[in-house]
């Protein structure tokens, strides 16, 4: 993706994919200071919402703080299962870009509604719903997006999560943030190679594989919304334990950050084996066609997700879709009305 050439800065979302970077850099880890010293206290954290707004900063969060061996225990699920919870005993964060989900606004009032103080929001906007029923709301600085696939607002999200799980575990976000910015621009702005466009592009079914962090999942959707073409999410090595058997050999799998162990495997499975094309987004070079970025270590998730992206607005401009409006998706999935 090029920031300055109009076939791309023509799109609000590539513009929006470039504004990560500035996220990034005026990125305020002590910002969540306070709520992080609650949250140690109550010990549990539940992070719900819908789609975009919990794949990536929630999955994100539960692996740094298992990673990090903080002493909080974090649990993601969609409102609408939340809501069966037996959530007294936790702390809960719903977020909502456009502060208006149905399903956050309603999961958040029940918790009112049973007297639990521990309601946080997190939205792109001022003076939502979603505010009225937290008890405190952190509104991001990334601002409303106009495209309908978000991008900024999910880093930005991811962020606050992650500071939050910095606190607890006593760790210095500063440090982590730095040169992570840079790094997400040279993945954004990397030169993808077209024979990998090409894959793809003719591909029936592209699948993400990897770590549980968000960061496959996450693109898996963004296949979806950004190329418009069927996606599976893989997690693990749930790539080489059964789905081999109906994958086409046009189809392409994406590996997110190859473990080195598992590399045989999805050779003999799924090169040799079914006879496809893998793909790796990793900051070393792997026995696949590498999709090589740079080493940001523990933000090397938000790295991994801008390459992806990247990948992902090559392909859709090789096909010529508006990147900005798909046909049916909506920016705001199910609004609350009342």
């Amino acid at each position: 993706m090029n920031a300055t050439d109009p076939r791309y800065t023509q799109f609000a979302l590539c513009r929006e994919m470039m504004d990560t970077v500035e996220v990034i850099q005026r990125f305020d880890p002590a910002r969540t200071a306070d709520v992080a010293e609650a949250f140690a206290d109550t010990g549990r954290l539940l992070l719900t919402g819908e789609g975009s707004s919990r794949i990536f900063p929630a999955r994100n969060a539960i692996r740094k703080s298992l990673t990090w061996g903080a002493d909080l225990w974090i649990a993601t699920e969609g409102s609408r299962q939340a809501a069966t919870y037996d959530l007294s005993k936790f702390a809960v964060f719903g977020a909502s870009n456009s502060g208006r989900t149905a399903e956050v606004i309603a999961v958040l009032k029940q918790l009112a509604d049973a007297g639990n103080p521990n309601r946080f929001g997190l939205t792109a906007n001022e003076d939502t719903l979603l505010e009225r029923q937290a008890t405190k709301t952190f509104v991001l600085t990334c601002g409303w997006e106009q495209a309908v696939a978000a991008t900024k607002s999910v880093v930005e999200q991811a962020l606050v999560y992650q500071s939050i799980v910095s606190h607890v575990a006593g760790r210095d976000m500063a440090e982590d943030l730095d040169g992570a910015a840079e790094k997400v621009h040279a993945a954004l702005t990397r030169t993808i190679d077209p024979e990998i466009v090409e894959a793809i592009v003719k591909a029936p079914t592209v699948y993400f594989a990897g770590y549980n962090d968000g960061v496959a999942e996450e693109l898996t959707l963004k296949t979806n919304e950004i190329a418009r073409k069927k996606s599976d999410f893989l997690e693990g090595t749930y790539a080489v334990h059964g789905i081999e058997e109906v994958m086409d050999p046009r189809d392409v799998v994406v590996v997110i950050d190859p473990i080195a162990a598992e590399t045989e495997k999805f050779q003999n499975v799924l090169v040799d084996g079914v006879g496809l094309t893998v793909v790796a987004i990793s900051p070393v070079e792997t026995p696949f066609t590498t999709i090589q970025v740079p080493d940001a270590g523990e933000m090397n998730p938000y790295i991994f997700l801008a390459a992806g992206w990247n990948l992902l607005v090559e392909i859709g401009l090789s096909l010529g879709i508006d990147l900005d409006e798909p046909e049916r998706a909506r920016k705001v999935g199910n609004e609350f009305v009342g």
